[in-house]
């Protein structure tokens, strides 16, 4: 079974039998609670309804505990609260523009972009094979964007500061909407060229978005502030000791400096620039959670992450002020944001992604452009989440789940924008097929040679650094189309 079944079998148990005062202080477990105090609560209330299937798993020093009836529970618990997501979808596509002519149903925008969402490949797997509860989060983030798009400015914003309180990786995309927010709900009208007009700013409305964060910030931390330990959450919330790449790297920016500085270190070995027994063994490939310095290039702290961050989300940002677009606007401004956090963040999870591909496929329906960023960066995306399941029984699932996903997503998309030119240029075509030889030498190939014993993570690390290589291609390809955009608009403007 995968760690999370054991993490929230520890949060049912922590939040079940402790009082408050000690949710996030407790660490009987290497598990601890690191979630906001909304999703402690979740669990909370699901412990109540988890003590009728087995009462055990509600025991603290119960570590590692399984049962049928644990498992059955957390599964079950997956599946009915994604409901949620379902009808965050529905809203979604009810704020797709559905006039692009289409033969039968199975063609519509509307439908496909269902397809897309319900179907999503690595929703699937990191929720319901590999165990999280990540579909009733994305929900949210899906029903607050879909209320953007319909004008409901304060439901959408009080969605988002829930869902935040929820699970803090959501603060990634907090600048689209804090920006959008503060250009479409509290500036009332804009000038005739587009830029907004200083005096329609309504008071009235910021302090109402001033309220909804507060008030769901005080029903959140206010317990814990009151207690004094506002301190101790935060420091759960943020673990910045847990270092820079999580134990199997993420896909981004971080991961290629890593295989740069190891690619260095060995050269610098043979060419005896450096001294090989002053060098600590796998100190990045260890497949731990732990701080470690780099050996050539400089070490990477999380204020340097936080600085790179910045930067790379604020063009989105100033794109989505000074030439907002509307809704599309701001869910090109969302998509940066996430994979601008993605590519530079501090201890970075694969499954954070996701972040990036779910709202990205509501623009893959929009243009033929969008779409072929979206098929290279939901493609590269998936595949490297492969690792996280890892057993052989598994192997054949993963891969036909992959192949089904990614078959739909081309025909419809392909179908969608018939009339187009091709969506994916040679180059592009030739990267994504390649993941095919990588996964058969990582799964079939590597586990029969001798390497295997002495190398374990180079599987990982090939994963890693080629799906890098596309996110990041994607994320500068998507950059460049939307500044690209924006300013032939300007131009016709003019």
């Amino acid at each position: 079974y995968s760690t999370d079944f054991e993490v929230h079998r520890n949060w049912l148990a922590i939040t079940h039998n402790l009082p408050l005062s000690q949710w996030y202080f407790e660490a009987t477990s290497e598990w601890t609670l690191d979630y906001p105090p909304f999703f402690a609560w979740f669990e909370y209330v699901l412990s109540h309804i988890a003590k009728y299937f087995d009462p055990q798993m509600l025991v603290v020093e119960n570590l590692n505990y399984t049962s049928r009836a644990t498992v059955f529970f957390q599964r079950l618990s997956v599946i009915l609260t994604d409901t949620l997501f379902i009808y965050a979808v529905h809203e979604c596509c009810r704020c797709v523009n559905g006039k692009r002519a289409a033969k039968d149903i199975l063609e519509k925008p509307t439908f496909i972009l269902a397809v897309l969402l319900l179907w999503n490949f690595g929703l699937l797997i990191v929720d319901h094979i590999h165990f999280q509860y990540n579909g009733f989060l994305f929900g949210l983030m899906l029903l607050s964007v879909a209320r953007l798009c319909q004008k409901r400015y304060l439901e959408g914003a009080l969605l988002f500061a829930v869902l935040l309180h929820f699970k803090h990786i959501y603060i990634y995309v907090a600048p689209a909407y804090g920006i959008y927010l503060l250009r479409s709900y509290c500036f009332t009208a804009n000038n005739a060229d587009g830029s907004v007009k200083w005096r329609s700013f309504s008071f009235l409305h910021v302090t109402l978005l001033g309220l909804i964060v507060c008030l769901v910030s005080a029903l959140s931390l206010g317990p814990f502030l009151v207690l004094g330990q506002l301190p101790q959450v935060i420091s759960r919330l943020f673990p910045f000791k847990r270092g820079l790449c999580h134990a199997y790297w993420a896909p981004n920016f971080w991961a290629l400096y890593n295989a740069m500085d190891k690619a260095l270190t060995i050269l610098g070995v043979k060419c005896n620039f450096l001294d090989g027994t002053k060098i600590p063994k796998a100190s990045m490939t260890g497949g731990l959670v732990q701080e470690f310095q780099h050996t050539v290039l400089p070490s990477v702290t999380p204020l340097a992450t936080l600085i790179c961050t910045f930067i790379a989300i604020l063009p989105s940002v100033f794109c989505l002020w000074f030439k907002p677009q509307g809704p599309r606007g701001f869910l090109q401004c969302l998509v940066l944001c996430a994979l601008s956090s993605f590519m530079f963040g501090w201890h970075v999870h694969e499954k954070a992604i996701l972040l990036a591909v779910l709202p990205l496929s509501l623009l893959s329906i929009q243009r033929a452009k969008d779409a072929g960023i979206y098929l290279i960066l939901a493609t590269t995306g998936h595949f490297s989440l492969f690792p996280l399941l890892f057993t052989p029984p598994e192997l054949p699932i993963k891969i036909l789940l992959m192949l089904l996903f990614t078959v739909y997503s081309f025909s419809s998309l392909k179908s969608l924008f018939r009339r187009e030119k091709l969506l994916l240029n040679w180059l592009e075509t030739i990267y994504l097929i390649q993941l095919v030889p990588l996964e058969i030498f990582c799964e079939i190939i590597f586990p029969l040679t001798p390497w295997k014993q002495h190398f374990p993570f180079v599987p990982l690390l090939l994963t890693s650094v080629y799906c890098a290589l596309g996110i990041t291609y994607a994320w500068l390809k998507l950059y460049i189309s939307v500044l690209t955009e924006r300013t032939s608009v300007r131009q016709k403007a003019e």
